[in-house]
């Protein structure tokens, strides 16, 4: 069964993240890459929400998923969302990368560009705006 709460929980916490990182927006690149605190709290915050919906779809796959998903990274939790019918395999595709960009913020995998850190923003407000919409859409329909 949908834990309701638990994703309710998620969700507002990335919506919380979410106002926090649209502040960011208005900041020219130069501005925040140059700015050790700032950036620092942009990288933060898109690890963080990224995470919480990894762990939502973990979720949902778990407790709606025939158990036969072949999940072995994290993209991929969000296409498996696509086929339990929570958003359209387009919407899928287009979030599904930003779980890589949360593999290198926390592993470290290389030097990030800031210039792609910076674009993240946009699309992590957009995008996640949209996961919201989608999520909460579906648990009340469970």
């Amino acid at each position: 069964m949908v834990d309701k709460e638990f994703i309710n929980r998620k969700i507002k916490l990335i919506q919380e993240e979410l106002a926090h990182l649209e502040s960011f927006r208005g900041h020219s690149l130069d501005e925040v890459a140059k700015d050790f605190v700032k950036i620092a709290a942009v990288e933060r915050l898109l690890e963080k929400i990224i995470t919480r919906a990894i762990d939502i779809n973990q979720h949902i796959l778990a407790e709606k998923g025939s158990g036969k998903e072949a999940v072995r990274r994290y993209e991929e939790t969000f296409l498996q969302l696509a086929d339990l019918g929570v958003y359209s395999t387009e919407f899928a595709e287009t979030i599904a990368p930003s779980a890589g960009l949360r593999n290198r913020l926390v592993h470290e995998y290389d030097n990030i560009d800031q210039k792609i850190i910076y674009s993240s923003v946009g699309e992590a407000l957009e995008q996640y705006t949209k996961y919201c919409s989608y999520i909460l859409q579906f648990a009340e329909n469970q």
